[in-house]
């Protein structure tokens, strides 16, 4: 298949509408040569964003590596240590917006909920060992309720199977990219689960995790 680098020919500058730490965020030139996208995320935890998910996969994603990245994680101080956790959280998903925003209606996310590891896939054979069950595969075209309902899924699992993954996600503080995306307007909290496999039939959390089995490697 072809093989598109988005910033290989230079970068363009996204309004984010609405945003307290950005006006306008860099992404890869060759972003503005779609007219959609389509966000496939592995969902998982993160070192410094909780976890991740389609919001932190197009906010870090979609910003182009020299100019973008260096935005979201360079603070008032000149370093990235000089960003609390919250604040990072904030401009993750300001830099979402703005692809987001690009988009319009015509982007749409899938999470998947599998081999969820408290580390990211970038942490490669360093990465800890993956410890929470399969629960699924989440498909939205609202950001906001794809990974809300993909933490939700989490948190429904008998403690000591969400255990770890939980814990990270509230040590980075990586539940307020949920609190800002409501903030910024970037999708509805509140969702219904329809079951695929059973005619989309609507369905409970508990119900959508109770066949769910602990992890085996």
């Amino acid at each position: 298949a072809p093989v598109d680098i988005m910033d290989e020919e230079g970068t363009a500058m996204l309004p984010v509408k609405g945003g307290k730490w950005f006006t306008e965020m860099s992404v890869g030139s060759h972003m503005l040569n779609y007219d959609s996208l389509l966000v496939l995320t592995h969902f998982k935890g993160h070192t410094m964003g909780g976890f991740g998910g389609s919001n932190k996969n197009i906010g870090i994603g979609c910003a182009d590596g020299r100019i973008g990245k260096k935005m979201i994680h360079t603070g008032d101080t000149g370093t990235q240590w000089g960003i609390s956790k919250e604040e990072l959280m904030e401009r993750i998903s300001e830099s979402a917006k703005a692809t987001a925003d690009h988009f319009g209606d015509h982007i749409a996310y899938i999470n998947v909920l599998r081999n969820m590891s408290v580390s990211c896939d970038c942490e490669g054979t360093a990465a800890q060992p993956v410890v929470t069950p399969n629960i699924g595969i989440l498909a939205s075209t609202d950001i906001l309720a794809a990974d809300q309902a993909s933490v939700d899924l989490v948190y429904a699992l008998p403690e000591k199977y969400r255990h770890d993954l939980v814990e990270r996600m509230e040590t980075r503080h990586g539940l307020r990219q949920l609190s800002y995306m409501k903030e910024l307007g970037m999708g509805c909290d509140r969702y219904v689960i329809l079951d695929m496999d059973h005619g989309d039939k609507p369905i409970t959390l508990a119900e959508a995790v109770k066949n769910v089995k602990p992890f085996k490697a």
